[in-house]
């Protein structure tokens, strides 16, 4: 039984950001080799060199699920516009650019009510700056800027932290 290492941290050098006007008012460009969708579809499916960004913020994968919530008035009848996102799936060679960060995941799931992100797959890791942190999943926090991380296997979090000549003290 793999016994699991829980790591819990805030990288130093980069506030938590707001949502503001900068990027999340934005709207989400996504470019790949196909789409899949229908009218009665609860998400739309990007495959193949899917390419999304927002901004600054940029996703890249083999592919990409967005699913949609339900309008109030009907459960049958969808909307489609970004408020209207409920969940974001990436799935294979995943590579986030976000909050002066870069991630790399086998998987990558973005609940846009809580601004949780979860990355997962044996070689998840997010690069701020010099310090880095890798582990089989990476919860992120986006509202306070927290990180969970947890080990898996065999393999333990694996963290570097760049103390800036400080040394510790």
């Amino acid at each position: 039984m793999a016994t699991v290492f829980m790591a819990v941290f805030a990288f130093a050098d980069d506030p938590p950001t707001d949502p503001g006007p900068n990027d999340a008012n934005k709207k989400i460009h996504i470019t790949s080799d196909s789409l899949v969708t229908g009218n009665d579809a609860k998400y739309a499916e990007f495959i193949g060199n899917v390419k999304a960004t927002q901004g600054s913020d940029v996703i890249t994968a083999d592919r990409l699920r967005i699913f949609f919530k339900k309008t109030p008035q009907s459960n049958d009848k969808l909307i489609a516009d970004q408020e209207s996102i409920a969940k974001i799936v990436a799935i294979g060679n995943v590579i986030m650019h976000f909050d002066n960060k870069v991630a790399v995941a086998e998987q990558a799931v973005y609940i846009t009510a809580t601004r949780v992100l979860v990355l997962s797959g044996p070689n998840s890791k997010i690069v701020s700056g010099s310090d880095s942190v890798a582990g089989e999943k990476i919860t992120i926090y986006r509202a306070n800027g927290r990180i969970n991380v947890e080990s898996g296997g065999d393999k333990r979090v694996n963290a570097v932290f760049f103390s800036g000549g400080e040394g510790l003290k």
